[in-house]
């Protein structure tokens, strides 16, 4: 049985996935109800459900109970200090609108990173996406490579941009989607197509599995990209920002090297 008291890899991701599949319980559980609105973000289409602060809850606390010098990062609570050097980074329902609407798309996702969560600066360590719905759970490792419900990601050969099938997503004020519609209007004729499924996570782990050829967003929070990214990079994926560097709030651009170039030129033409 895996120490849940060692910082290794293999250690932090099974962590990972028994933290996120006991988080997907509690949601599977309440689907019947969704929870209700309990309150409102940037915009009134961005919600909170009552399940989204349930599931933070318990997340914190079973961390907690697990590894009580680790720090936390989640949607709903902010950040909680650690003395560890590791922060988890938790989004406790990725696609709460799906939830909401009770469309099958939505994931719990939980990370563990060194050096801060911030995505600029931080080191992905280990992480679970468990897409509730559905049951399926991508899971990495630093180093140890990513897994689809126990079957080994490996990389995958990248398509030109015009055959690619591009994932994005959009955020919930009028400015910013006004600035993504037009980014979108330039870029569709360049791609095969464009998917806009609802959850980031999910998104992340449909590149590393091949389902999506490519994916960006802009706006993306460090919960929103951080065990995806580390599914999409254990597979033998990319994820980057617009320029190269590491991914953030700016821009995430994820899939096969070759392509991910390709895209972050094409959106560059299209003003992203």
């Amino acid at each position: 049985m895996t120490d849940p008291t060692s910082t290794g890899p293999a250690a932090l991701m099974a962590l990972s996935e028994e933290l996120a599949r006991a988080a997907g319980d509690h949601v599977r559980a309440r689907t019947g109800d969704h929870g209700g609105v309990a309150r409102t973000k940037s915009s009134a289409v961005d919600v909170v459900t009552a399940v989204d602060e349930e599931v933070e809850v318990l997340l914190r606390e079973r961390i907690a109970a697990a590894r009580p010098d680790d720090g936390v990062l989640g949607e709903e609570e902010g950040v909680s200090a650690g003395t560890s050097g590791l922060t988890w980074v938790v989004d406790p329902v990725d696609g709460t609108v799906n939830f909401l609407y009770g469309i099958p798309a939505y994931a719990v996702s939980v990370a563990v990173v060194s050096g801060g969560a911030d995505p600029l600066t931080w080191t992905l360590q280990a992480g679970c996406v468990h897409a509730v719905a559905g049951g399926t759970t991508w899971t990495a490792g630093r180093g140890l490579g990513a897994w689809r419900d126990g079957e080994r990601l490996g990389p995958r050969s990248a398509p030109p941009l015009a055959e690619a099938l591009v994932g994005t997503g959009f955020g919930y004020t009028v400015e910013e989607r006004t600035r993504e519609a037009a980014v979108v209007a330039r870029l569709l004729p360049d791609v095969r197509d464009i998917r806009r499924i609802g959850s980031a996570a999910i998104d992340l782990c449909l590149v590393a599995d091949g389902r999506l050829d490519a994916y960006y967003e802009s706006g993306l929070n460090p919960w929103d990209m951080a065990a995806g990214s580390l599914v999409v990079a254990e597979a033998g994926g990319v994820v980057q920002g617009l320029d190269g560097g590491p991914a953030s709030a700016a821009m995430t651009v994820a899939g096969p090297g070759a392509l991910v170039d390709e895209l972050a030129a094409a959106l560059r033409r299209a003003g992203a």
